[in-house]
């Protein structure tokens, strides 16, 4: 099976005053091309780490990422700035909407960052909304919506470059039960649909009801890996 990431011997570590902190020390794991795959750690485990390197936020100290065919160790900073407008799509817990936008015009920012033609940037951010449920919600600023229309309009905008992976950094940890797993359940139907790999990180065990995968990381390691539990 292709692989979407394979990540070896990664380490981080950071500086905090004098003291030299280890993020992730010596993470190594592979994930199947259009796979859902969950990360679960609790607070400080180096989850939301592993999720920015992936996506070419931070440099690394050490170690391999290869996505696809991108050896991303090795790309400088414009280089990693296309690979992230390309290649990654990313969906944060606190949404990251810019208030006075609507919805369509947050989901149309990937867009005109790529300088894609007005027509072409309204037609796609349409059908990305119209993907997610919110046909209906396209001229609605954030402040108009609710929390799980918000992360709606946030995948959407993950979803609009049509990237090879999606990232989501605990898209749930703002929402009430119902709304999470109706968040999940989108989040589902969408990998299968569109056969692109999702990595989700969180501190929700209950994510594993959706995911391929799980991986459990705890002070900068994979404690295990594991099969998702289906219902």
């Amino acid at each position: 099976m292709t692989e979407a990431v394979k990540i070896t011997d990664l380490v981080q570590e950071f500086k905090m005053g004098e003291v030299l902190v280890s993020a992730l020390r010596g993470v190594s794991f592979s994930i199947p091309k259009g796979h859902f795959v969950s990360i679960i750690g609790p607070s400080g485990s180096g989850k939301s780490t592993l999720l920015n390197l992936i996506g070419g936020l931070d440099k690394f100290k050490s170690g391999k990422i290869i996505v696809g065919d991108v050896d991303i160790s090795t790309l400088n900073e414009k280089q990693l700035a296309d690979y992230r407008k390309k290649k990654v799509g990313f969906v944060f817990q606190s949404y990251n909407l810019i208030p006075t936008l609507s919805a369509l015009e947050n989901v149309e920012l990937p867009l005109i960052f790529a300088g894609a033609p007005k027509k072409k940037r309204d037609e796609k951010a349409k059908e990305a909304l119209e993907a997610v449920g919110l046909s209906q919600r396209m001229e609605h600023k954030p402040t108009e919506l609710s929390g799980g229309e918000q992360q709606r309009v946030s995948l959407a905008r993950a979803l609009i470059n049509d990237p090879a992976i999606i990232l989501a950094d605990e898209p749930t940890g703002n929402l009430d039960t119902k709304t999470s797993h109706e968040i999940l359940k989108l989040l589902k139907e969408l990998n299968e649909k569109n056969h692109q790999t999702f990595i989700i990180v969180t501190h929700d065990p209950e994510v594993s009801q959706y995911a391929d995968r799980v991986f459990h990381i705890r002070d900068g390691l994979i404690e295990k890996e594991e099969e998702g539990v289906k219902d």
